[in-house]
Parts: C-alpha cells; sequence; structure tokens
C-alpha cells in the first residue's frame, strides 16, 4: 500500500468565514499529522467562494507553526500567475523556517476563471517549463540574481498534472510527479506510463517517484458517508455549471435533491471518488495503489463539518494502517 498524505482546499461553508476555514485547515492539518499521514498540501485557486487557500505560502506558515513532523507543501502553486523568483523566496523563506519539511508542488493552470486569471496579470502558461527552469536555478543558486531567502533552501520541488504535459516535463527534469486523478481519472495511466518511461536521473531524484490524488470521504456507514457526500457533490455541480458558492450543509442538499440531468452529470464527474465506510474506503485506495504502483496517494476529503473531515482520515488512517505504518519506520 502507498504512503497516505492530504491535500486540502481550506473549505468555505454556508454561514461559515474564511477566518473559519482557514483555522479550521491549521486544525485539520494537526490531526493528519497525528493519524499518521505522511504529507499535508494546500492548492492555490483564486475566486471560488467555497475555497480559502488562494495564497498556499502564507497558509502553510501558519500550519508549520502549528505542526511538528508532517510535510507541509503547496498542492500546487500555480506558477503562470507568478514570477519564479517570488515563489522561491516565499519557498526558501519557508524551508529555511522550517528545513526538512517543506513541498513546493507546481501547476501550470491559472487555477480560476479566465476573467480573475487576467486580474492576476501574468497567466502564460506557454512558459511554464521556462519558469520551472528558473526556478529551480534559484534554489541551486545558479541564476544571475540571488533569491535570498531561496538560495541553498531548496524545498521538494513537485510537478503537478492532469494531463500527460506535466508528466513528461517531470520526467525529463527528474522530479517527482503528481497526477490529478481527483478531477481527470481518464488520463491518469497514461500519464502515469509517460512519466516512468521517460524519466532521466537528477540531483533530486535516481528513479521515478509518483503520486495520485483522490478524493474520498469515510464514515463508520456507507449510508452515512454517502450522505455526507452530498455537500460536495452540490458543490461539485455548482462549480461545473459556473455557479460557484460556500459548501451546503447535508441537510440542505438532502432537501434540495438533484434532477436526473444533474444526477447523470454528477454519476460522471464522481465516477473516481471513494466514499463509504472503513471497508470500502481502505479496498478503493488499495485497488487504486495496486493499479497505478504509485508511491504515494493524497485523500482530498472535503466534509461540510469539520468533525467529518476529522473523523474521514482517521477512520481511513486506521484501516489502511497508516499510523501503524509511520509508527513503525520512525
Amino acid at each position: 500500500m502507498a504512503l497516505l498524505s492530504v491535500l486540502d482546499l481550506a473549505t468555505v461553508t454556508a454561514g461559515s468565514s474564511t477566518t473559519e476555514a482557514l483555522e479550521q485547515a491549521t486544525l485539520l492539518a494537526k490531526a493528519a499529522e497525528s493519524f499518521g499521514f505522511n504529507r499535508f498540501w494546500v492548492a492555490e485557486h483564486h475566486g471560488m467562494a467555497a475555497v480559502a487557500s488562494s495564497a498556499p505560502a502564507v497558509l502553510l506558515a501558519h500550519i508549520a507553526a502549528h505542526t511538528d513532523r508532517i510535510r507541509l507543501g503547496a498542492g500546487g502553486v500555480m506558477l503562470p500567475n507568478h514570477a519564479p523568483l517570488v515563489i522561491a523566496e516565499q519557498f526558501g523563506t519557508l524551508e529555511a523556517l522550517h528545513r526538512g519539511r517543506i513541498d513546493l508542488g507546481l501547476g501550470r493552470a491559472p487555477g480560476t476563471d479566465p476573467a480573475t486569471a487576467r486580474a492576476l496579470g501574468r497567466g502564460n502558461a506557454e512558459s511554464f517549463p521556462d519558469d520551472v527552469v528558473e526556478l529551480l536555478s534559484y534554489f541551486a543558486d545558479v541564476a544571475p540574481v540571488k533569491a535570498i531567502p531561496g538560495a541553498g533552501d531548496h524545498p521538494e520541488v513537485w510537478l503537478l498534472g492532469s494531463s500527460t504535459y506535466s508528466a513528461q516535463l517531470a520526467a525529463y527534469l527528474g522530479l517527482p510527479f503528481s497526477f490529478a486523478y481527483h478531477f481527470a481519472p481518464d488520463l491518469v495511466d497514461q500519464a502515469l506510463s509517460i512519466y516512468r518511461q521517460q524519466f532521466r536521473p537528477s540531483t533530486y531524484l535516481a528513479a521515478p517517484y509518483s503520486m495520485v490524488a483522490v478524493t474520498t470521504l469515510c464514515a463508520e456507514t456507507n449510508d452515512k458517508a454517502d450522505y455526507l457526500a452530498g455537500p460536495l457533490r452540490l458543490s461539485t455541480l455548482l462549480l461545473r455549471t459556473g455557479r460557484p458558492a460556500p459548501m451546503a450543509s447535508p441537510e440542505t442538499v438532502a432537501e434540495r435533491g438533484f434532477s436526473d440531468d444533474e444526477a447523470a452529470l454528477l454519476r460522471q464527474a464522481t465516477a473516481s471518488h471513494i466514499v463509504g465506510d472503513p471497508t470500502k474506503v481502505a479496498d478503493g485506495l488499495a485497488e487504486l495503489s495496486k493499479r497505478t504502483h504509485v508511491d504515494e496517494i493524497m485523500v482530498s476529503t472535503r466534509a461540510f463539518a469539520l468533525r467529518d473531515r476529522m473523523q474521514s482520515l482517521e477512520l481511513t488512517a486506521a484501516a489502511t494502517g497508516t499510523g501503524s505504518r509511520v509508527l513503525r519506520s520512525a
């Protein structure tokens, strides 16, 4: 079984604030650490009413100050939105403060809608390979301009992708690769195959190292898990139809229901989700691990209440032996 890690979006729920969402992300990271998960990543998104993790470096600094051992990272920073030097300085600072615990996952998409991407002011995805190389040069201290912090303060750099593009680039640069199976499951086998076949050893990695992200929700029973997954399904529907909103409660979703057309859309959009009791979730993760042969699986667990997110992680860790595995290897 692959190592397990956690992806979080600092979920904003109906009736709550971004302050509460960020506080809950911090509490969830502390819980993930106590349950034995390997990493806790937050993702950069902009202009989404249900997501408060628009500034990963800032949020990670806060989370790092409230945790001790778990690796922390961006999953990811959308590099086309930023000058590589700025990201080198931000994550160089994090690495200098929390040495050996910081990851920097890099994505090529803007992580938002076209209007917000224009407001961010950069958004040139075509220069992504050059920007990645430039960013790496700051950490390696071989760039004409020195990043301080950054030069010699080298977080673990990953490439993220939902297609074969970043798989090829990760292989070429010899970097670890994480695939977004949670929203682009159809290309996972092809992307991982390309990454492994084309991988070139580097100063960062001697052999390929891969991870997939998957949406999971675990509860005591299958019925309860299905009920708690209602808000995520509604959020998925609203996002797919251009109507993002704070995450609704499961009671609200149950009262609302879904039309036949909406249900059909959701069956396709959530086909890769692993939702159920501990046995079902553990079996689903084991099957995904066996299918993909990845080194790690990153679970994205979004539920309305923090207690349900925490319980989902706790039940998942117990069912998969995550905590005991970490303790045995310590």
